[in-house]
């Protein structure tokens, strides 16, 4: 296949991109505003250009010309700049408006260029850094520095400010083993929010698969590098949170951006020709297609090899597998395990979309790492005084009914967590019963509607000492549960101190101090115990990979657990150890305690 994208090589600089059903391509250069435009051949389904001159930070973007029917699934349209789909860097943040979707329109002033990347030197590719079992700590990049008070302001909001002694300080007092990055890929606003005077602050709506934002990582390719290196450096591995499962060109009402405007057929449609929706965004990337999965390939390798990144997290993972039904045995799968740069990296799911069939859990390859919604939940419960003590052992114990009795190599493949980027904070979860997301502009519908949730008898903020004392010893509780637990853990930034959003439950579009992490406020108390747990945990990393056999069940008196015991739906107390008690934990509901042997 013909390398795809812009390279540099002695001199000249070929440009190649797939299209296979354009009449006319240009690629398109700028000098500033000015536009120049060349004539590319067609090879295959691909065309391509090759010019005598390096061209190395030069910004560029492709026009294609052929049928515009967007019924019979044809967008070409020369009017519009065309990204790269390949392009690793670009010289501004997309900007949504109603001209993108417009016959005719030129877009050329709204557009990111993308960059032509100079050669550069890669370094030999190591080891990733991780261990199951570990810490992953799931942050939004923007939202986490905003407010840090000691990092420089000309800083904050960058990947750069991962860098910074004072988080890296902090990374390093939690015990973190692995950072994972929510989106840092070029994405673009839905539709909807412009006019609500909102934006996306998560990044899940991603139009350019491996060209770095340039709001959250002004310096690039190098920005990224620096970082990863100076995380490294300090003992953690680093993962990307990545979207392969749609682009931000959306519905059919959305714009002409990128792959839209080059191959459509990139994006699943139904039998009818329309539009498969298995995201809720409205477009379905086609990982039938082997296109598709080279461009995730390709991107994946490009991260790993260029920037260090030791491993993925993807969103809505079964898009991966299907074709358009979910295969256990998708070629994606063993496309990644055959490649020599990939094979070897973390690899984590979210193992459920909303299409037919979406809920996926424990159905992705063995040396996949899958989050554990049913840990989530299932502790919510327990703790909420609504779940049995049955329950939440199996999901102590690695949730064996989910992902079986016999662990792989490597250990549990469950992820637990109890809060997540998408959801209530931690600290939200025992302050309010509802949602409360009036900021979004939704009239309070958008969000989940069932949290598992509770307040504490006052929704919300309260200065009474005795709901305060209450809430704190839930979230003691909660994490206590789980640094408990066998499996990889994940922990939302700033949950650890009891970050709030104020009760809203699906902070996206809040790039404002509903969504930054409030670090003058924090719960230091909190933030010790927490760092206690998983200090505690980190020492002994190994007994948490896979639950230890044979255990002892105990119940409040120290009795082997019964078939009653295990059943009663009042049973609050469980006692569990291992090795003499070199493993081993307590649970007690009714004192709303959890403790770790050894502590």
């Amino acid at each position: 296949m013909t390398s795809l994208g812009a390279r540099v090589e002695a001199g000249w600089t070929r440009f190649a991109v797939r299209s296979p059903r354009a009449e006319a391509m240009w690629l398109c250069l700028f000098d500033g505003e000015e536009e120049t435009r060349h004539p590319m051949e067609r090879e295959g389904d691909n065309w391509t250009l090759s010019l005598p001159a390096d061209l190395s930070g030069a910004g560029y973007g492709y026009r294609a010309e052929g049928r515009w029917e967007p019924a019979e699934g044809h967008w070409f349209d020369a009017s519009k700049l065309l990204v790269d789909p390949y392009a690793v860097e670009l010289d501004r943040r997309f900007i949504q408006s109603p001209r993108l979707a417009a016959f005719g329109n030129d877009t050329a002033d709204i557009i990111p260029r993308s960059i032509v990347a100079a050669p550069i030197k890669v370094a030999p590719i190591k080891p990733r850094r991780f261990a199951r079992g570990g810490l992953v700590y799931e942050l939004n990049v923007r939202a986490f520095t905003m407010l840090h008070p000691d990092v420089p302001e000309a800083l904050r909001g960058t990947v750069a400010a991962l860098a910074h002694p004072a988080v890296l300080d902090h990374l390093t007092r939690l015990h973190v083993s692995a950072v994972e990055l929510m989106p840092i890929v070029a994405w673009i606003d839905e539709r909807h929010l412009p006019p609500l005077g909102l934006v996306n602050s998560w990044g899940y709506n991603p139009v350019a698969m491996m060209a770095l934002d340039p709001g959250l990582c002004p310096g690039g390719v190098e920005e990224l590098r620096r970082t990863v290196a100076a995380l490294h450096d300090a003992g953690m591995g680093v993962l990307l949170d990545m979207v392969f499962n749609h682009s931000g060109e959306s519905d059919v009402q959305g714009g002409v951006l990128s792959l839209r405007g080059l191959d459509n057929a990139m994006y699943a449609h139904a039998p009818n020709g329309q539009l498969i929706n298995d995201t809720g965004c409205g477009n379905t990337l086609d990982f039938a297609n082997p296109a598709v999965r080279e461009l995730t390939l390709h991107a994946m390798r490009h991260f790993v090899v260029q920037c260090g990144i030791d491993g993925f997290r993807f969103d809505l993972a079964p898009i991966m597998a299907r074709g358009p039904g979910f295969a256990s045995d998708a070629p994606i799968f063993a496309e990644i395990a055959a490649d020599a740069v990939l094979a070897d990296r973390v690899l984590i799911a979210e193992p459920w979309d909303i299409g037919p069939g979406g809920y996926q859990l424990g159905q992705f390859p063995a040396n996949w790492l899958e989050w554990n919604d049913r840990f989530r939940d299932d502790g919510r419960h327990f703790w909420k005084g609504e779940g049995n003590i049955g329950t939440l052992a199996t999901r102590l114990a690695g949730s064996t009914d989910i992902f079986g009795s016999q662990s792989p190599p490597e250990g549990c493949r469950s992820v637990n967590f109890l809060a997540a980027h998408d959801g209530f904070t931690l600290a939200d979860t025992v302050s309010y019963e509802q949602r409360h997301n009036q900021a979004n502009g939704e009239d309070n519908r958008d969000g989940h509607g069932e949290n598992f949730s509770w307040n504490n008898g006052i929704e919300g903020p309260s200065d009474d000492p005795a709901v305060a004392a209450a809430r704190h010893r839930d979230l003691e509780a909660l994490l206590g549960t789980l640094f408990a637990s066998t499996g990889t853990i994940m922990l939302t930034a700033g949950d650890e101190f009891g970050r709030t959003q104020r009760g809203n439950n699906n902070a996206y579009c809040q790039d404002s101090e509903i969504g930054w992490i409030d670090w003058a406020t924090r719960d230091t108390a909190l933030e010790e115990h927490t760092c206690a747990l998983s200090a505690a945990r980190a020492a002994r990393l190994p007994l948490f990979e896979r639950f230890p056999e044979p255990v002892t069940w105990q119940n409040r008196e120290g009795e082997p657990m019964t078939v009653a015991d295990w059943e009663h739906p009042g049973a609050h107390w469980l006692s569990c150890s291992a090795n003499a008690d070199e493993f081993g934990f307590a649970i007690d509901r009714a004192a709303r305690q959890v403790l770790i042997r050894p502590s």
